[in-house]
C-alpha cells in the first residue's frame, strides 16, 4: 500500500509530511526508555511483513500489521512505522522519500486511531478481547485503503475508480490481518500480560 513517487500533488505531499511530523514528535513524547525495544521489535515486524507480496488481479497487496503495532504502541506507532517505512524506501524503493510523510500517516493514523478505540476493551473477558482484536486488524487496515484513497483523490478527481479497487484489493488483507491481530493479542495475554497494558 506504498504510494509511489511522482504521484501525489504537492499539497498532498506536504501535508502528509507534516502530519508525520507531528504525529512522530507526539509519539517521541510519549516513547518511554522501557520501551524502546519493543518498539523496535514491532517496527522490524511491520519492516519484515511490508516487503511480502501477493499478486491479486491487477495489483499486489501485503500484510500491514499496523492494527497490533497501533494495539501495543499507541502514539509511538508513528516513529516506529517511519523508521520501517525509511528504511523500506532506502533500501527496496518502496515508496519513495519525497512520499515518506504520506505513507507515515496512511499507515500510522489508522493505527493510533484503533489504539483509542479497540485498547479499552482488550483487557476484558476472553469474547470481548477477541472481537475488539480482530475489529483493530480489520479496521486498521480499512483506514490505511481510505487514506490511500483519499490521497489519491486529494491529487486528482479522475483517481476514484483507483482508489475503490485500492479499497477492494485489501479485503483479504482486512481479514488475515483480523486473525493475526487477534491470535496475537491472546498469546501476548496469556504469556506476556505486561505488553498489551499502558
Amino acid at each position: 500500500m506504498h504510494l509511489s513517487e511522482g504521484i501525489l500533488s504537492g499539497p498532498v505531499l506536504f501535508s502528509g509530511a507534516a502530519l508525520a511530523v507531528a504525529g512522530t514528535a507526539v509519539g517521541l513524547k510519549k516513547l518511554d526508555y522501557d520501551r524502546i525495544a519493543q518498539t523496535g521489535i514491532l517496527s522490524a515486524a511491520f519492516f519484515v511483513a511490508s516487503l511480502i507480496h501477493v499478486p491479486i488481479g491487477p495489483t499486489s497487496v501485503h500484510l500491514l500489521l499496523n492494527g497490533i503495532v497501533g494495539l501495543l504502541l499507541g502514539w509511538c506507532a508513528f516513529p516506529a512505522i517511519l523508521i520501517a517505512l525509511l528504511l523500506q524506501a532506502l533500501f527496496f524503493q518502496f515508496g519513495g522519500l519525497t512520499t515518506l510523510g504520506v505513507n507515515t500517516v496512511v499507515m500510522a493514523l489508522p493505527a493510533v486511531i484503533c489504539y483509542y478505540l479497540f485498547s479499552p476493551f482488550i483487557n476484558k473477558n476472553q469474547v470481548i478481547t477477541i472481537i475488539s482484536a480482530y475489529a483493530c486488524g480489520f479496521f486498521c487496515v480499512f483506514l490505511s485503503a481510505v487514506l490511500v484513497g483519499a490521497a489519491l483523490m486529494f491529487t486528482e478527481k479522475n483517481f476514484l475508480e483507483i482508489s475503490m479497487m485500492v479499497v477492494a484489493a485489501h479485503l483479504p488483507v482486512m481479514i488475515i490481518e483480523g486473525f493475526i491481530t487477534t491470535f496475537c493479542i491472546v498469546f501476548l495475554k496469556k504469556v506476556q500480560p505486561s505488553m498489551i497494558t499502558h
